[in-house]
């Protein structure tokens, strides 16, 4: 049993909003490296935690935890159409095992899934399909929102499993740093806004391209004062890095989901599946882990970090 682990944001602005040359440069060689040191790995399994952006899953019926047997890519953004490579004995063999560790998981046997889960997993492996993948979908943009505990105890379970298969596991964590991009509330929401948010599977072509304009539009000002969002928060986003990285985990019980938000974006909380990915490899053992890359990306609308980190 050997297990890795890469925490990578993601932007679905890559290519369609960059900043300069330089930085697009060097994001394009972390990951490169990131993706080499996968393919030396050759993982025999990826578990992906990844966060859902109302493309998979709707105030119809909103889990916290979603664990799927069988996805399908949205392909959002520029994301690969097309299943994911799920073994569903195995997914299933792990959400019963996160059942009885008294965590409640929702299983999916058709999820559909959108750049939170697939841009990371097509950037690490070149394909949706070269690895057996799990994903676990963590909700992190539908309040309201369980406590940052249900998630660690969520990794821990998931930890706990791997750690009993002769495997060579990759384990991913993808989404924020900070971040707040223009995700609508339901709150106070319009009634074309509010259907949407509860019931808004399988747009149509058009209504997905006004959505993502809309994303597009943000990224050309965000950071500047005609952007009302809550800028990036390096500061934020750099201290979480390196509770993670120490394996400070148990400091995350205390995190205030309103504070978060706060100060670093609503959005913020993708950081949920770092949490998860984390606490999963903690739970099979110590871990030792460094930081990759850290810049914040206004034309992104990302704190852009990548951390790695393995067993001890």
């Amino acid at each position: 049993m050997s297990i890795k682990l890469k925490c990578l944001s993601h932007t679905p602005l890559r290519g369609l909003n960059d900043p300069g040359v330089d930085v697009v440069q060097e994001v394009d060689a972390v990951l490169a490296k990131c993706r080499a040191e996968v393919e030396a790995f050759d993982p025999e399994l990826i578990v992906v935690f990844a966060p859902d952006h109302y493309n998979g899953l709707f105030y119809d019926l909103m889990p916290p935890f979603v664990i799927a047997t069988a996805a399908e890519s949205v392909a959002d953004y520029k994301t690969l159409p097309g299943p994911l490579s799920i073994p569903k004995d195995l997914a299933l063999e792990l959400a019963r095992f996160i059942l009885d560790s008294d965590i409640d998981i929702a299983i999916s046997h058709r999820l559909q899934v959108d750049h939170g889960c697939t841009q990371t997993l097509e950037e690490m492996t070149g394909s949706l399909t070269r690895y057996p993948v799990i994903p676990i979908i963590i909700n992190s943009v539908a309040p309201p929102f369980g406590p940052y505990r249900r998630v660690r105890k969520l990794g821990e379970a998931v930890g706990r499993f791997l750690a009993k298969l002769d495997k060579r596991v990759l384990i991913l964590g993808t989404g924020g740093l900070s971040h707040e991009p223009p995700v609508p509330l339901l709150a106070d929401a319009a009634d074309d806004i509010a259907n949407f948010l509860i019931a808004g599977r399988n747009p149509t072509p058009e209504g997905r391209a006004a959505r993502q304009a809309r994303t597009i539009a943000t990224g050309k000002v965000f950071g500047t004062p005609e952007c009302a969002l809550t800028p990036l928060n390096a500061a934020w986003d750099l201290a979480f890095m390196d509770t993670l990285m120490q394996g400070r985990l148990s400091e995350i019980d205390d995190f205030k989901i309103e504070e978060i938000s706060k100060a670093a974006g609503r959005s913020t909380h993708e950081v949920r599946t770092w949490v998860a990915a984390f606490s999963a490899l903690a739970a099979a053992g110590s871990y030792t882990a460094h930081k990759d890359y850290y810049r914040p990306i206004n034309e992104w609308i990302a704190g852009y970090g990548v951390v790695s980190a393995e067993q001890s």
